[in-house]
């Protein structure tokens, strides 16, 4: 079983970070799944109500439910090239200060970046 990544396809930041990750997956552990799916498809239930387009959001291995900078953490945390950055976003107090700047960032994204007409799969 595969970790299940929500992202949101019509965000260029969202879509290029998707690519990267995609490059750092050596062991074929994560399944890119877009926000836009989840919208019209109704086979992710378990998402029903979370607000998918503003915060990445993760379904692990395990089954737990994580969204924003906790999916990012454990995004990095499972990605070899990268894994001691996810190992050091553990720290104790780091999601204090890691969660906020996500958000922060989130919600300016489509400023900075602007946004696509049409979402972007591959």
């Amino acid at each position: 079983m595969k970790h299940v990544v929500f992202y949101d396809a019509q965000c260029p930041f969202c879509y290029q970070i998707k690519r990267v990750f995609s490059k750092f997956d050596w062991l074929d552990q994560i399944k890119w799944v877009s926000a836009q799916e989840v919208d019209q498809s109704g086979k992710y239930p378990y998402l029903e109500g979370r607000n998918t387009m503003d915060e990445i959001h993760m379904l692990t291995k395990e089954g737990e439910i994580k969204k924003g900078f906790f999916t990012i953490r454990r995004l990095l945390l499972v990605l070899p090239p990268v894994s001691m950055i996810g190992l050091l976003l553990y720290l104790p107090g780091l999601n204090l200060i890691g969660s906020p700047l996500y958000q922060w960032f989130s919600s300016h994204r489509y400023q900075w970046f602007g946004r696509y007409e049409y979402p972007r799969y591959s």
